[in-house]
C-alpha cells in the first residue's frame, strides 16, 4: 500500500461529479442512519439481556467485542477487494446480514445465540461501511469533508435514535420488540439497490481505483508514521465512546437510582449531542485545517469528561451532551486526512478507519466490563475521562499542502 505514496505520485484521472450530487449523498446518509439504528439496539438492549440472561460486566462487554470485532476485522479487506473490483450492489449484502442477525437476537434463548446474532450485525456493517463511505466521496463534488461529515450526521442520528426507539418499543414489549427493527433493514435494503443503480451506472470502474486526493511530497516513512498517528487518537475516542454508549446506562442507574427508560433517553441526549457535533467538523476542516479540527475535537473534550463522574444528575447530563458535541466532531476530519494521505485507497482506508473505531470501541468495551466487575461503574467513568488527554499527540501530525 504504502509503495505508492511518493513525491512523484501522479493519480489517475477521476471521473467523480464535479459538483456534489445531493440526492445521493442524503441517501447514503440515510442508510447509514438505518444501518447504525440497527447497531445501537445492541448496546441499548444491554440492560435487558443483563436481567434476562444473568450477565456479568465482563458478559456484557464480550457482547460487544463480538458484535465490534466482526464489525472490524472485515472492513479493511472490504475496502482493498472494492478499490479493485467496485461492488455497487455489496450495501444491500450488508443489510440483509443485518436483518438477519436482528431477527436472530429477538429470538435468541441463550448465551451464545445472542453472540452469534450481533457477530451477524457486525458481518452486516463490515460490508457496508467501506462502499457506502466511498459513495459519500464520489458524490462530494470535491466537498470531501463535507460529505464525510453529512454520512457520519446519518450514523451518528442513528446511534441517537437507537437507544431512544429501544425505549420506546423494546423495553415496553421485550426482547422480541426488537423484530420492529427488522424494518429498517428492508428499508435500508431497498434504498441501497436504488444507490447501487446510480453508482453502476453514473461512475466507471476505474474512476474508482483513482484517487481525488492531494498530491503529496511526504516520504513513506512520514506516511506511516502519521497513520499510526491518526489510529492512536481513533484508540483514544472510541475506547471512551465505548464506555459511554455500553456503560451510561448503568452508571445512572447507579449513581442516581433512574429506570432503565429514564437512562436510556439520557444515553440518547448524549448520542444527539454526538449527531449535531459531526455535522461541523468536515465543513470546518475544508476550510480552517483537518489537524486543527482533530485537535481541538480529542484534546477539547477532556475538561469535561474529567468533571463528569463528579457532577449531579442536571450537569452529568448537560456535560455529556458538551463531550457529545466535542468529540463527535473529529472523525470525518480523520478519515479525509488520512485518505488525503494515501491518495487512490478510499475504501481500504474507509474500511480501515472505520473497521478500528468498531474494533477499539469492542476491545475496549471488553476491557472496561472487566475493570467494572472487579471495581465500579465509577470507577471505569473516572478512568475513561483521562483518555481525551491523548488528543495533544495531533501535534505530531504534518500539514498537508492542501492546508488540511
Amino acid at each position: 500500500m504504502m509503495n505508492s505514496v511518493t513525491a512523484q505520485q501522479t493519480p489517475e484521472p477521476v471521473l467523480q461529479p464535479q459538483r456534489t450530487v445531493y440526492p445521493i449523498l442524503f441517501a447514503i446518509s440515510f442508510a447509514h442512519l438505518l444501518n447504525d439504528t440497527m447497531q445501537a439496539v445492541i448496546a441499548s438492549i444491554y440492560p435487558m439481556l443483563k436481567v434476562e440472561f444473568h450477565l456479568s460486566f465482563a458478559q456484557i462487554g464480550l457482547v460487544t467485542l463480538c458484535y465490534q470485532i466482526t464489525a472490524s476485522l472485515l472492513q479493511p479487506f472490504v475496502g482493498l477487494y472494492t478499490d479493485k473490483n467496485p461492488k455497487p450492489f455489496s450495501i444491500a449484502v450488508g443489510m440483509g446480514f443485518s436483518l438477519i442477525g436482528l431477527m436472530s437476537l429477538a429470538w435468541a434463548d441463550s448465551f451464545g445465540l445472542v453472540l452469534i446474532a450481533v457477530s451477524l450485525i457486525g458481518v452486516g456493517s463490515s460490508i457496508f461501511h467501506p462502499e457506502s463511505s466511498r459513495i459519500a466521496h464520489l458524490s462530494s463534488g470535491g466537498k470531501r469533508g463535507f460529505a464525510q461529515s453529512f454520512f457520519q450526521l446519518g450514523g451518528n442520528s442513528g446511534s441517537a435514535l437507537g437507544p431512544l426507539l429501544a425505549a420506546l418499543v423494546v423495553a415496553p414489549f421485550g426482547q422480541h420488540g426488537i423484530m420492529w427493527f427488522s424494518l429498517a433493514a428492508l428499508l435500508g435494503g431497498a434504498l441501497a439497490i436504488h444507490i447501487g443503480k446510480w453508482y453502476r451506472g453514473s461512475i466507471l470502474p476505474k474512476s474508482v481505483k483513482a484517487a481525488s486526493g492531494t498530491h503529496l511530497a511526504l516520504g513513506q516513512k512520514k506516511v506511516v508514521f502519521s497513520l499510526v498517528i491518526l489510529l492512536i487518537l481513533i484508540f483514544s475516542k472510541y475506547v471512551y465512546l465505548a464506555g459511554m454508549t455500553s456503560y451510561y446506562t448503568f452508571f445512572l442507574m447507579n449513581k442516581f437510582g433512574l429506570t432503565i427508560q429514564e437512562s436510556q433517553i439520557r444515553l440518547f441526549i448524549f448520542s444527539a449531542a454526538v449527531a449535531i457535533g459531526t455535522v461541523a467538523g468536515g465543513p470546518i476542516g475544508d476550510r480552517f485545517g483537518r489537524k486543527y479540527v482533530i485537535w481541538a475535537s480529542i484534546l477539547g473534550a477532556a475538561p469535561f469528561t474529567m468533571l463528569l463522574p463528579y457532577a449531579n444528575l442536571f450537569w452529568t447530563t448537560m456535560l455529556s451532551v458538551c463531550i457529545g458535541l466535542i468529540i463527535s466532531s473529529a472523525f470525518s476530519a480523520i478519515v479525509v486526512y488520512a485518505q488525503e494521505l494515501v491518495p487512490g485507497k478510499v475504501g481500504l482506508i474507509g474500511g480501515l478507519f472505520f473497521g478500528l473505531s468498531f474494533g477499539m470501541g469492542g476491545l475496549g468495551s471488553a476491557l472496561l466490563g472487566n475493570l467494572a466487575d472487579k471495581t465500579s461503574i465509577g470507577y471505569v467513568f473516572q478512568i475513561c475521562a483521562f483518555l481525551p488527554l491523548i488528543g495533544i499527540i495531533t501535534g505530531l501530525l504534518p500539514k498537508l499542502k492542501t492546508g488540511n
